[in-house]
């Protein structure tokens, strides 16, 4: 096994499973390039979970029947069965993938359009995102991606846009007129400020304050049917309320929309893919995941340039990320997430765990609960906001308690050889081969440098 297989399957995918180093063999950027060139079907593992629609009906229910009856824990206990479904899904899929690169890809910007499952009316929505919007686009052009995650009910009702109404749209005027109150119907900035900020042109990316109050304007009416309690066959999904839009042209980032309805923040978004800063932004992101904390300014000028040649191209992207040198040095210059470790230390193994409750327990231990990052920017992708004491002594107990399950069912070295090859570093070798027991074998293989890093 060469150097560059290794490289690829834990630098590049999600840890090596057995086996794969050999499969890799010595084209290993071609084995990742194929990963990614291409449109793919959903998986069959999450296609088959409960759509965005009925996830969102099934909490609309329990919310009428908690005002009706009192009932206070019947249906929120069935959303947060789904959410443990949707999480063990995605977990046995990235466990089990042959394409494992393709599927950090999907992870990264899930994280990249984070929507948090911390909020009530995200718990069952946030892995809806992933599947619904983010998959199916990952072969495309990064416009459509962004059409698709913006208009997305868990983005919707998580950035709380459902309640941005225009204060001249002909429902605010209407509201006005049968209601005397001191209550103004508002815009709400919530997802334009995130769009700018976090989604394309980045915090530095030379937006205003009135760029995100007018692009806020342009966003009015951009709902989810059903939001405001009714119930309708379309309930939960994407619905644009005319009533509730700004009339008028709008001038964002000194150009003029005079387009009506949707067709005004479609033209918005469709200018802001476009726009050299989110190139820019993009390809920082990609190359801090990729390559290091700190992106080398020369992988992320190559990429941003690829990104402007090629009108977004995500597969023409990830495949300039394959093709940077930077990607290839020995260093392994990342620390492991929480969601790394676990999934790299289950594909090492081989070992899937049966129930729902085993696959999310290792994530809320570590401190990265599945689409829970609490903030729309995601989760951080630093070594520094993970590699704490109390971080570290989390991941070593978790490590003695895998290896006191695993340890009497593999010989540790000849795991750490099968993911790790050549890098496993020989005093991690001898470590584990003086080890009292493989039990202490595999802790100690867990815990180790080379397994900590990418």
């Amino acid at each position: 096994m060469t150097l560059d297989a290794i490289i690829a399957a834990n630098r590049f995918g999600l840890g090596a499973r057995p086996g794969e180093l050999t499969g890799i063999g010595s084209d290993a950027r071609n084995w990742l390039i194929r990963q990614v060139e291409d449109t793919r079907p959903v998986p069959r593992e999450v296609a088959e979970l409960p759509s965005s629609a009925t996830a969102f009906q099934t909490f609309a229910k329990a919310l009428r029947e908690r005002r009706q009856q009192g009932e206070k824990d019947g249906g929120r206990r069935q959303i947060g069965l789904m959410y443990r479904d949707q999480v063990a899904a995605r977990y046995r899929l990235a466990i089990r993938t042959e394409e494992p690169f393709r599927e950090r890809l999907v992870h990264f910007w899930t994280n990249h359009f984070a929507v948090s499952a911390d909020k009530a009316q995200v718990v069952g929505l946030a892995a809806t995102l992933e599947n619904e919007a983010i998959r199916p686009n990952l072969g495309g052009r990064f416009v459509d991606l962004l059409l698709a995650v913006e208009a997305h009910p868990a983005m919707i009702l998580y950035l709380d846009n459902q309640a941005s109404i225009g204060p001249n749209s002909p429902l605010a005027q209407r509201t006005s007129r049968r209601v005397k109150s001191d209550r103004k119907l508002d815009i709400n900035e919530n997802l334009a400020r995130e769009i700018l900020e976090l989604h394309t042109l980045g915090v530095n990316g030379g937006y205003t304050q009135a760029d995100v109050t007018t692009f806020a304007r342009a966003l009015t009416g951009w709902s989810v049917a059903g939001a405001r309690g009714k119930e309708s066959e379309q309930a939960g999904q994407f619905q644009f309320r005319q009533m509730a839009h700004e009339p008028g042209a709008k001038t964002i980032l000194g150009k003029r929309y005079s387009e009506d309805g949707l067709a005004q923040p479609r033209a918005v978004l469709k200018d802001l893919a476009d726009h050299p800063a989110t190139a820019k932004h993009l390809a920082t992101k990609l190359t801090r995941h990729f390559i290091a904390d700190e992106p080398p300014e020369s992988a992320v000028a190559r990429l941003t340039k690829v990104f402007r040649d090629t009108d977004g191209d995500l597969p023409s992207l990830h495949r300039a990320l394959v093709e940077s040198p930077e990607a290839w040095e020995r260093t392994t210059a990342k620390f492991k997430t929480p969601h790394d470790f676990v999934v790299s230390t289950f594909r090492m193994l081989d070992f899937v765990p049966t129930l729902p409750e085993q696959m999310l327990a290792p994530f809320q231990l570590l401190g990265q609960r599945p689409y829970t990052p609490g903030s729309p920017a995601g989760w951080p992708d630093t070594a520094s906001q993970w590699d704490g004491p109390d971080a570290l002594l989390k991941r070593i107990e978790w490590s003695s308690a895998v290896g006191k399950r695993m340890g009497s069912k593999l010989q540790p070295l000849d795991a750490g050889g099968a993911s790790l090859g050549s890098a496993l570093a020989e005093r991690t070798r001898v470590a584990i081969a003086r080890a009292e027991s493989g039990a202490q074998g595999v802790t100690l293989l867990l815990a180790s440098p080379e397994f900590q890093r990418r």
